[in-house]
C-alpha cells in the first residue's frame, strides 16, 4: 500500500499535470480561434466643395489704331536752300509773335544780341536748337528765346530740303520786343 508521503507526490504530480493539461489547451484553443475582424476603414473625406463658376473672360479690346500723324496748320517751306528756309522760318516767328515784334528801326543801343541755330526736321520739328552767342548779361532774354522758338513749333516743313539747319540773329530791345536779323527793319 502506498505511504502517504507516496500519495502527497503523486497529488501534485497530478496537479502539475492537470494544470499544464489545461494551460495547453488553452493555447491550442487560443490558436484555432478565429482572428477578430479588422475594424471598418475610416469613412472618406466629404468631397470638397465645387469651385464657383469662373466668370467668362471679358472679350479682349478692339485694337487701338495708332494715333494720326499731328495735323499742322503751317504751311511747307519749298526753300531750296538754308537760306531761303530761314526766311520762311522767321516770317513764322513773326506770325505767332506778332505783338512782340518791334515795328520799325531798332534803337541804336540793343538790350541784347543773340545768335541761335535751329536744326528742324521732315515734319518741321526742332531736332536742336544751339546757341552761338547767348548775350551773358541778359539770362532772361537767352530763357525767353527758347520760349518763343519753342512755342512756334512745329514750323514749316523744309518739303525740298528733308531737314534744314540755320542760323539767325536775334536783336532785343529792352522794352522785350525783337526783330530777328533776316527781317530786321534796321536800326537807327
Amino acid at each position: 500500500m502506498p505511504t502517504t508521503t507516496d500519495c502527497r507526490t503523486t497529488d501534485r504530480r497530478t496537479a502539475i499535470l492537470a494544470a499544464f493539461a489545461a494551460s495547453a489547451a488553452v493555447l491550442i484553443a487560443g490558436c484555432a480561434s478565429r482572428p477578430l475582424p479588422a475594424p471598418p476603414p475610416p469613412a472618406p473625406p466629404p468631397p470638397a466643395p465645387a469651385p464657383p463658376p469662373r466668370p467668362a473672360p471679358a472679350p479682349p479690346p478692339p485694337p487701338v489704331a495708332p494715333p494720326p500723324p499731328p495735323v499742322s496748320n503751317v504751311p511747307p517751306s519749298n526753300a531750296a536752300d538754308a537760306r531761303a528756309y530761314r526766311k520762311d522760318a522767321a516770317g513764322h516767328i513773326y506770325r505767332n509773335n506778332s505783338a512782340r515784334v518791334y515795328k520799325g528801326k531798332m534803337p541804336p543801343l540793343l538790350y541784347a544780341v543773340a545768335v541761335l541755330q535751329l536744326d528742324i526736321d521732315a515734319q518741321g520739328r526742332i531736332a536742336s536748337l544751339n546757341w552761338l552767342r547767348a548775350p551773358s548779361q541778359a539770362p532772361e532774354v537767352v530763357a525767353e528765346i527758347e520760349r518763343t522758338v519753342r512755342q512756334a513749333a512745329p514750323f514749316p516743313a523744309p518739303a525740298r530740303l528733308g531737314r534744314v539747319s540755320y542760323t539767325d540773329t536775334w536783336l532785343w530791345d529792352q522794352s522785350g520786343k525783337f526783330q530777328l536779323d533776316t527781317l530786321t527793319e534796321g536800326q537807327l
